[in-house]
């Protein structure tokens, strides 16, 4: 075909064959299925770290705190070990005197008991000594009755004298109580 010499001429530009138009945003952007896939595999993953952390930290504490009972059951007698070598040490020191005199000895043991029983007062350890007390299954254990002017089920007689810690009892004391009257 002629081209008119003067007729306008139109350029031709080169369109790319596989190019899309631009197309104008909607306001409508839904993500794709896989984009939709990866944002929820991504959080996911998140959520599995996360609990990975926790269960880590609650294994570290649970070790810890085992740890730690250890070291207080283990550790718990050290202050009363301590006071009690000194009473050790009184004992053996009483031991040691080659006098021969009784009432050293005496006073001696007397001042040991003493030292004893300050120890028992610092750690809450107290005495139980029922006579005249009616009997008390918790802390008392009757092995044997007495025929008494008292009145039936009371302590007559101490056999062994019993000991609490903190008002748990450590060891009943053994007793014999009043027989009833018939």
């Amino acid at each position: 075909m002629e081209q008119n010499e003067n007729a306008p001429q139109i350029e031709q530009q080169e369109i790319p064959a596989n190019t899309e138009s631009p197309v104008e945003p909607t306001g409508d952007t839904t993500p794709s299925p896989e984009q939709m896939l990866q944002e929820a595999e991504r959080k996911a993953q998140e959520h599995y770290d996360a609990w990975m952390y926790a269960k880590a930290e609650g294994e570290n504490i649970r070790r810890r705190a085992a740890e730690d009972v250890s070291k207080a059951q283990k550790f718990a007698v050290e202050r009363f070990s301590n006071e009690m070598l000194a009473v050790k040490d009184s004992l053996e020191a009483g031991l040691a005197v080659q006098t021969e005199n009784i009432e050293s000895f005496k006073s001696g043991m007397e001042l040991t008991l003493k030292q004893l029983s300050s120890v028992f007062e610092k750690f809450n350890i107290k005495e139980i000594n029922p006579i005249g007390e009616k009997l008390d299954p918790h802390k008392h254990q009757a092995i044997g009755v007495l025929d008494s002017d008292q009145e039936a089920n009371t302590v007559v007689s101490v056999m062994q004298k019993g000991y609490s810690l903190n008002d748990r009892i450590l060891r009943p004391a053994l007793v014999m109580v009043a027989k009833a009257k018939e």
